[in-house]
């Protein structure tokens, strides 16, 4: 089911070095003090919204580590991310293709440089899309475990620094995790280990505490701004608008661009959710109306349903301060036609503590491999009680 469409390719930047990373100037000031100091640490996590630019960070850290400022052959070869003391893991599926082989980063090198080159601030769903795995369950297996300790057995290439990027840490299982533990702790000489991850909460503590942890936050609007201005040649008017939307997101910010970014899929799915939990009381058929909505968003994978569903608890924290008069926090501006003002009146403070409550606990639940149409339709039923209850 392709329910939401790429970014076309020419809206991303190639961002492979400081000056093109958005934003973030005192997290690369420091990035940059560990290399000129000699004091890098050899294992170090970058924790993250992936709109922050995390990964584009971390490369721009690796270049500066494996060629310096006079390396010109060294860099030629980062801009083709092809330099052999470079080494890229990332989630895959289970196996490769049609076969049995199981899937390894290597399998898909390739594709994983074009995708770095057209989508730098490229999320894991668009990864999944580029390389056609949606519907599977891409983690970091024990056999992508197994692949880094070999290849960082051996010696440098160029006989400098190795450097190792794990892009969606926390989608690395236990297994993995265990493996990779002795070599996150003592790494063989001159090799670094960069974890690149949206979440620390979903990583083994074993290995949080084996790594010197940078938490990225999200953009500020008018760095996000200058972005779109430069890259996409949006005026200041339009581009002060869409960065104030994105809520410190500038891959959400270029899908604002671009008019095709799947809010607008996840707004048409929220409002016909909400308009049937609120004639539910009078309309008998609502409860099946419900139930078909839950099967529909049980259809598309968990990851979507995820991103879904913390779509739904902006929308209610939005509708909110809406109500509470805080005109100036409120970006929302439904394109469906569905006015967030009458809306509004009907989310105080007391029902969006019970509506986060409902939908955080079926994320969790989501999160576990639990049946989602059961946990949806549970959501529904839950939400419709809220929306009836007493202000």
């Amino acid at each position: 089911m392709d329910v939401f469409p790429s970014l076309p390719s020419s809206t991303y930047i190639c961002t492979m070095q400081y000056q093109d990373v958005l934003g973030l100037t005192h997290i690369k000031s420091h990035l940059q003090s560990t290399v000129k100091n000699g004091r890098i640490a050899h294992a170090q996590m970058l924790v993250g919204p992936t709109g922050s630019g995390v990964l584009p960070l971390a490369i721009a850290y690796a270049r500066d580590i494996l060629c310096g400022e006079h390396n010109e052959s060294c860099h030629a070869q980062l801009n083709n991310l092809a330099h052999p003391d470079l080494h890229f893991s990332f989630p895959m599926p289970s196996s490769a293709g049609s076969s049995s082989t199981k899937a390894t980063s290597d399998i898909f090198l390739k594709e994983w440089r074009v995708f770095l080159k057209e989508n730098s601030y490229g999320s894991l769903p668009d990864w999944y899309k580029a390389i056609d795995i949606e519907k599977k369950n891409a983690e970091i297996r024990v056999a992508e475990a197994q692949l880094i300790m070999k290849k960082l057995s051996l010696k440098s290439y160029e006989g400098g620094y190795k450097v190792l990027i794990i892009w969606g840490a926390d989608k690395m299982n236990t297994e993995a995790a265990n493996k990779l533990l002795k070599l996150i702790e003592e790494p063989p000489s001159k090799t670094i280990i960069l974890l690149v991850a949206e979440s620390e909460d979903k990583i083994i503590n074993t290995i949080k505490s084996r790594c010197q942890i940078i938490h990225v936050p999200k953009l500020n609007a008018a760095v996000i701004a200058e972005g779109l201005q430069k890259n996409l040649q949006l005026t200041e008017s339009q581009s002060s608008i869409i960065a104030r939307q994105a809520d410190g997101d500038y891959r959400k910010a270029v899908q604002f661009s671009q008019n095709n970014a799947e809010d607008l899929q996840f707004e048409q799915w929220f409002v016909q959710w909400v308009r049937t939990a609120f004639v539910a009381k009078t309309k008998i058929t609502a409860i099946n109306e419900l139930m078909d909505w839950a099967t529909t968003i049980a259809s598309v994978n968990r990851e979507t349903q995820i991103r879904f569903l913390n779509y739904c608890i902006e929308f209610f924290r939005q509708a909110m301060l809406k109500n509470y008069k805080a005109e100036s926090a409120v970006y929302l501006a439904p394109q469906s036609g569905f006015d967030l003002s009458k809306f509004a009146p009907f989310v105080d403070g007391n029902r969006m503590i019970e509506v986060q409550k409902q939908l955080q606990e079926a994320i969790y639940h989501i999160e576990r491999n639990a049946n989602g149409k059961i946990v949806l339709t549970d959501l529904s039923i839950g939400m419709t009680r809220i929306l009836h209850s007493k202000a």
